[in-house]
């Protein structure tokens, strides 16, 4: 798969450090490698997305720690092991980080006629899920909470499968969301350009883990597990 890092300051000026030393100009990314462990995620194709979104969060992660030696990488996981949504978001915080990089893969249901078609990447940020195929996404990715004991009290009653659970999303007016949509943007025309993906354009929608994160935030999906050719290259 066809990685870039040139665009990590967006090709302007830098997203802005949050609460650190006015000494310190090191850029901190923390890059998330969507689900893990027993979470396998979505599975087609002879591949499994956690392994793929490992795999392109390790690439990733070397080409920064190469090319920009002023930026400082952080990975929530560098092997197959679970972490919750909620630590993978406390990681992020604790490293007072400038950015989070959530990557996932993308899928659609079985009983979906075009699932063998489907292609493309999106770049997500943190807000309305005016489209229904948004909130799908949405839901697909926090239904792994579901996967931890007493998760309605380890996230508020929060409950991925109810609409009503999603208000707090709504409600969430985060002072981040601009930079948010704007590396979004950047991300979304490298994987158009050099990655030669699909556009499936820059969208919004409620993931805890974006919701959970005090800095620019962005939620990756690759491309379609489910198309045998987007599963060929994003496996390979």
């Amino acid at each position: 798969m066809v990685l870039s890092c040139g665009s990590i300051y967006a090709g302007q000026d830098p997203l802005p450090s949050q609460g650190k030393s006015q000494k310190s100009n090191e850029f901190t990314v923390v890059i998330d490698a969507g689900h893990g462990g027993h979470d396998i995620g979505a599975t087609d194709n002879g591949i499994r997305e956690k392994d793929v979104n490992l795999g392109v969060a390790t690439k990733l992660a070397g080409l920064l720690s190469k090319n920009r030696k002023d930026v400082k990488v952080v990975m929530t996981r560098d092997k197959d092991e679970f972490i919750s949504l909620q630590e993978r978001a406390n990681i992020a915080n604790r490293n007072r980080a400038d950015l989070f990089i959530s990557i996932h893969t993308n899928s659609v249901d079985k009983s979906n006629p075009n699932r063998k078609k489907v292609e493309g990447a999106s770049v997500y940020a943190l807000g309305l899920h005016k489209d229904a195929d948004n909130l799908k996404v949405a839901r697909r990715e926090n239904a792994v909470i579901e996967l931890e004991s007493n998760y309605e009290q380890k996230y508020s009653g929060f409950d991925p499968k109810k609409d009503e659970s999603y208000i707090i999303f709504e409600m969430a007016q985060k002072r981040n969301l601009g930079h948010s949509l704007k590396f979004a943007g950047e991300a979304q025309k490298q994987l158009v350009s050099v990655a030669q993906r699909a556009d499936r354009g820059v969208k919004q929608a409620g993931f805890w883990v974006l919701w959970a994160t005090s800095m620019p935030s962005v939620l990756v999906e690759l491309d379609f597990i489910c198309n045998p050719s987007s599963a060929k290259f994003i496996g390979s």
